[in-house]
Order: C-alpha cells, then structure tokens, then sequence
C-alpha cells in the first residue's frame, strides 16, 4: 500500500500565521513600555548630576541660614561694630563725692571741731590772767569760730570743684548728672556761708561792757 502524504500547506499560508502571532507579542511588548515608572527624563539642561549637587547646595544654604540666625545684624552686613567702653565710674564716684563734701561743708566735721578747740587752747595760754575782755574775747572764741568757718569753707570748696569735674567727666548713668548739680549747689551754700562766718557778716563777735567810770569819793 502507498502511504498517504499529507499536503503541503501553501507557503502563503503559514506566513499569514506568524504574522497574527507576532502582533499579540508587539502589544504585549508595547504595554510593558507603557507602564508606569520612574521617569527619568529630565528637563533641556538638566542631568541627575546637577540635581545632586543642587540637592547639596540646598544642603549648605540651609546650615549656612541657620548659623546667620545665631549672628548679630553687624556680622551679617559685615561690620562690627565694638560695644561701647565700660566708663562713667569716675563721673558717678565724683558725683557722690561732691555731694558728701558739700554736707561736710555746711554741717561741719570733726577735724574743724579739733581746730577750733586748739585755738582756745592756744589763746588762753597767750593770754594767761593779763588779757582784757576784749583780748580774751578775740583769741578766745573769735579765732575758734574762724577755724571752724575756714574748715568748712576748704570742703565746700573741694566739693565745688569735683562737683565740676564730675559734669566734665563722661557719663554712662542718668543720676549721675543731678547728683553733680546737686553737689555744686550745696557747695556754693556751704561756701557763702563760711566766708560771712569769717569775716563776721552774719554775726559778729560779742563786744564786752562798758567799763564803769571810776567812783568820785
């Protein structure tokens, strides 16, 4: 028996089928391509290389910012400016000064009471048992009261002029220029009133009796 063959498939044929087989495989290839996914496409003039370093730009511009914050404005402009020197202690210690001066000066103070004593000591001894009234009442208690006016005028006077110092003197505190005036203004009292307590204007010194005419026996 001759064994049947079976017939050849037109060369026609079998193209038309792998033509259908390759296009489901094209559109699977497609949609994989369409699927979404980093996209790595980047802007004209832009690489992932320039994003990394921008991203470290960014990086330091913010600690640099932070850093500014903790600086004062003078720094940030580019100048500094120093603060300003820690003065006014001599301008404020002349203020007191004055003004304890000036008290000095219008109440007294121990050393013109020890001044005064001494001239009493001093004119009791020159006069001894001699003296007239009149004598005893000059060296006596005169020459004290002078002592004590001719000490309280020096402080007044030492307070005049540091009081005056005190306002030429760079001043940092607001009390310190009143205290001044205040010092000038008793030790000018001070000082008026020591100069009429020396030269007498205020009080002059007491004047002893008339001496009694002799009896007619």
């Amino acid at each position: 028996m001759n064994p049947t063959t079976k017939p050849e498939q037109p060369a026609e044929d079998s193209g038309d089928i792998e033509a259908e087989r390759a296009v489901p495989a094209a559109a699977d290839a497609a949609g994989k391509n369409d699927a979404p996914g980093p996209n790595l496409a980047k802007e004209h003039g832009e690489s992932p290389e320039g994003d990394a370093a921008g991203g470290a730009a960014d990086g330091v511009d913010d600690t640099d910012d932070g850093d500014d914050e903790d600086l004062p404005d003078d720094d940030l402009d580019g100048e500094y400016t120093p603060p300003p020197p820690a003065g006014g202690l001599a301008a404020a210690s002349a203020a007191l000064i004055s003004v304890l001066l000036s008290l000095v000066g219008l109440i007294g103070s121990w050393s013109g009471k020890v001044i005064s004593e001494r001239e009493t000591l001093v004119g009791q001894i020159d006069l001894g048992q001699t003296g007239t009234a009149e004598q005893q009442i000059s060296e006596i208690y005169g020459d004290a009261w002078h002592a004590i006016a001719l000490t309280n005028g020096i402080f007044a006077l030492l307070a005049l002029i540091v009081g005056l110092v005190a306002l030429g003197l760079p001043q940092r505190k607001s009390w310190v220029r009143p205290f001044a005036v205040a010092g000038i203004s008793l030790a000018a009292l001070g000082l008026l009133i020591a100069v009429g307590m020396y030269f007498d204007l205020f009080v002059s010194l007491p004047e002893p009796p008339p001496a009694a005419p002799p009896a007619v026996g």
